[in-house]
């Protein structure tokens, strides 16, 4: 990049593999981030090149551990402080998303505190995918830039050539986000009714629709430790379905959860790679975001709208 090139990016080191993706699609060099770590676990972040007066994009997906947090937090701070003129987060997969209200007493929302930290560390904008809940957009007095992955997702479905497809949701709460796949793709709606035993634990599960014959796709935000999403695949498959496909924003796959996927009914399940996926599931397939990043970060540069780019 020119030296009077008016923005930089740089890169959290978890999430450098998809910021590498997106700078070779803006044509430009991923900025130079040193991440000093100390023996006690401690680290430190510092810039090697001058930021000042610069738009910086800081790509870093917050999934666990809270290191990636921290380190984010650092990044913001030590950009504030070398006089950057705009700081913007670039956070693909935004972590602590379902804890967006109190749902029993004594509990914490963690979105809200992320958001918070963020904001005070220094943000002038940020810019994320899927939030588990769209209000988390309400957390922030900062310009939220909330893009979908539908964007990537459902060109791949398309491209499948499906006949007799019927969209499903894992759970009430995703209704919406599935209805919005069913209309685009002209298809029919199923819902999945679930009632947890504890967090990660489903109890039950009951169909809402006809899938018999039918070849089914399951919509989702994220797949932790895939229990749901597995569940009703089998239950869906005894039901009589053809075939049963999942896609998900998010690759949390914690856990248990690449065993379930490959022992499940399930043909495949598609990620986007806003979580790096380290583990071996044949299953398993990930569609790149990085040039739906570039595009956004190329317009929020040159004040372009971005609403275009969405196809629901």
């Amino acid at each position: 990049m020119s030296e009077n090139s008016s923005f930089l990016v740089f890169s959290g080191t978890s999430t450098r593999y998809l910021a590498e993706k997106i700078c070779a699609s803006l044509g430009c060099p991923l900025g130079n981030l040193v991440v000093t770590k100390f023996s006690d676990g401690e680290f430190a972040v510092s810039y090697e090149e001058s930021i000042r007066g610069r738009d910086v994009f800081l790509v870093q997906s917050t999934f666990p551990n809270s290191d990636n947090l921290m380190e984010l937090l650092l990044m913001i701070d030590a950009a504030k402080r070398a006089s950057a003129r705009n700081i913007i987060a670039v956070i693909p997969y935004f972590g602590w998303a379902r804890q967006d209200r109190k749902d029993k007493p004594r509990v914490s929302i963690g979105a809200k505190l992320v958001a918070d930290l963020l904001s005070v560390a220094g943000i002038d904008r940020l810019i994320t995918m899927d939030l588990h809940a769209d209000q988390i957009q309400g957390f922030f007095n900062v310009p939220v830039d909330h893009l979908y992955a539908s964007g990537v997702i459902l060109p791949y479905l398309q491209g499948l050539h499906l006949e007799d497809l019927v969209v499903a949701s894992p759970d009430v709460g995703g209704s919406k986000r599935a209805n919005t796949y069913a209309k685009y793709l002209g298809c029919p709606l199923v819902l999945c009714n679930k009632t947890r035993a504890r967090a990660n634990v489903v109890d039950s599960m009951q169909i809402i629709g006809e899938v018999k014959g039918k070849n089914v796709v399951i919509v989702d935000d994220m797949v932790d430790t895939a229990g749901t999403i597995t569940k009703a695949a089998d239950i869906m498959t005894a039901a009589g379905a053809l075939s049963v496909r999942a896609c998900a924003s998010h690759c949390v796959m914690s856990g248990p959860a690449s065993d379930r996927v490959q022992d499940s009914a399930l043909q495949e399940i598609v990620f986007t790679d806003s979580i790096p996926y380290t583990h071996r599931c044949s299953k398993v397939k990930q569609l790149s975001v990085a040039d739906m990043f570039a595009e956004t970060i190329r317009r929020v540069v040159n004040n372009e709208s971005i609403s275009s780019q969405y196809l629901v």
